[in-house]
């Protein structure tokens, strides 16, 4: 699980983190990186980076759709502390992720989207 603070709950917040972040596509994952947020809709806020997902339908039936996000929440609790502070993440599930198996896979691509997201920032 994600900690409270770093959760991205607003719509708007996907939206803007879709339209004007960085995209990085892989076999079974889209991340969206955007290094800026306004801080002025956090005032409480820790200035990390906050993450969102989105699971369709797509991807499968509910305990698919449950069991894809649950790998995508561990893989990027797992890289928190390397996101830079202020960023908004977004990664959203493509339907190979629901296949039999494809756990490693999307760590995998989790990391390597953030990774080229990262490197394109530099």
């Amino acid at each position: 699980m994600l900690p409270r603070g770093n959760r991205l709950t607003k719509p708007a917040d996907f939206r803007r983190s879709i339209r004007a972040g960085r995209v990085a596509r892989t076999s079974t994952v889209i991340v969206h990186g955007l290094m800026a947020r306004v801080e002025a809709e956090y005032p409480q806020q820790v200035p990390g980076p906050m993450v969102g997902l989105t699971v369709s339908k797509a991807v499968g039936g509910s305990v698919t759709r449950h069991k894809v996000a649950r790998v995508i929440r561990h893989a990027m609790r797992d890289v928190l502390s390397e996101l830079p502070d202020g960023s908004t993440w977004v990664v959203r599930a493509l339907p190979a992720a629901g296949a039999v198996g494809a756990s490693q896979r999307i760590r995998d691509d989790v990391r390597t989207g953030i990774d080229e997201i990262l490197r394109k920032r530099a």
